[in-house]
């Protein structure tokens, strides 16, 4: 994490961690000192310490992006606090899982949302200590506690409303769109994918689950794992109602892109993907038949991850042709 320094005292943004945030947190009166660190995140996320108590802050800001309104900063910012206080009223508020506490949202301030501080690992840092250092064990035991948490906020989250997989669909457009405007994709490749997806969509199976409460972005650096089977997540800003196979095809896909960019095997991640769907399918009455429907839905949700993945500026050519390939092969 980039060390920036101070946070000026005289920035708006001190009076308001001063005198609204800290107070929540049993800090009352004295003035704080906080040393500013920058995360790396999609939006502008720092880190605010403050050197006298130790408190730790997150500051995420939804302005001054380019392109966005502020409008829609304003939008996004509320949503996503709004997300974190509601899965916290529905258990998600302790042992054995959490979610970040949200502590304030500020339109003034450039569309800043702070949240507390949460300690853990990431499940980027299991992933590879269990490829490059043989900690297979640990990521199995973690996988399994994700699998619950996301059973849980899954099932008790369930409503009555059948699975609407168009906007899945034209999620896959978007993504492809970005990966042709990129230059990523040949005329062949890209048709074999949309031909793919037409054919997911014809497929029953895509619209007949019901709609749950998704995270929308189960990456591995929005885990956190603690103790035995503690679970925190984190960046609930794409909290939406879909299909459950949505979060679980999110998971998967990211352990195939890991294990084949990292161990350099395609096929080095198909112990944890099974294990991850099998441990998640405990949580049902029915087991084999939980398992079944999930798996019966899954290679399309992890084609589009990969696909998702291989947009990414900073994936290189050769390992973006590797995902781009697997994701055909798997919505094949």
């Amino acid at each position: 994490m980039p060390y920036l320094g101070h946070l000026s005292r005289s920035d708006p943004l001190y009076g308001y961690l001063r005198h609204e945030i800290l107070p929540q947190l049993g800090l009352h009166g004295a003035a704080p000192d906080f040393r500013v660190h920058r995360l790396r995140a999609s939006n502008q996320v720092y880190l605010y310490k403050d050197r006298y108590s130790g408190i730790r802050l997150i500051g995420k800001f939804f302005g001054g992006v380019a392109g966005r309104t502020a409008e829609t900063a304003s939008r996004r910012m509320h949503a996503e606090y709004n997300n974190l206080a509601y899965l916290r009223s529905i258990g998600f508020a302790g042992y054995p899982h959490y979610v970040a506490r949200p502590l304030g949202c500020n339109d003034g301030l450039n569309c800043v949302l702070i949240e507390e501080f949460c300690e853990g690992r990431l499940l980027a840092d299991l992933i590879l200590d269990a490829i490059r250092n043989g900690a297979r064990d640990v990521l199995f035991q973690k996988l399994a506690g994700l699998a619950w948490f996301l059973a849980s906020m899954h099932n008790r989250t369930v409503d009555d409303s059948r699975v609407d997989f168009n906007p899945e669909c034209a999620y896959f457009d978007r993504v492809m769109a970005q990966l042709s405007n990129g230059g990523h994709l040949g005329w062949d490749r890209a048709q074999a994918l949309y031909q793919g997806k037409d054919r997911w969509r014809a497929r029953a199976c895509m619209w007949e689950d019901r709609q749950v409460l998704l995270h929308g972005d189960v990456t591995p650096a929005n885990v956190l794992f603690g103790d035995g089977p503690w679970v925190i997540a984190i960046d609930l800003e794409r909290m939406n109602r879909s299909d459950r196979a949505f979060d679980l095809g999110r998971v998967v896909g990211e352990l195939k892109h890991f294990f084949m960019q990292h161990a350099g095997d395609r096929s080095a991640s198909e112990p944890f993907i099974g294990h991850f769907l099998w441990e998640y399918a405990c949580h049902f009455p029915d087991r084999d038949a939980a398992f079944r429907s999930i798996t019966e839905r899954i290679p399309f949700y992890m084609g589009l991850t990969l696909l998702r993945i291989a947009r990414n500026d900073w994936i290189t050519g050769g390992h973006r042709g590797r995902l781009l390939d697997e994701a055909l092969k798997t919505l094949a």
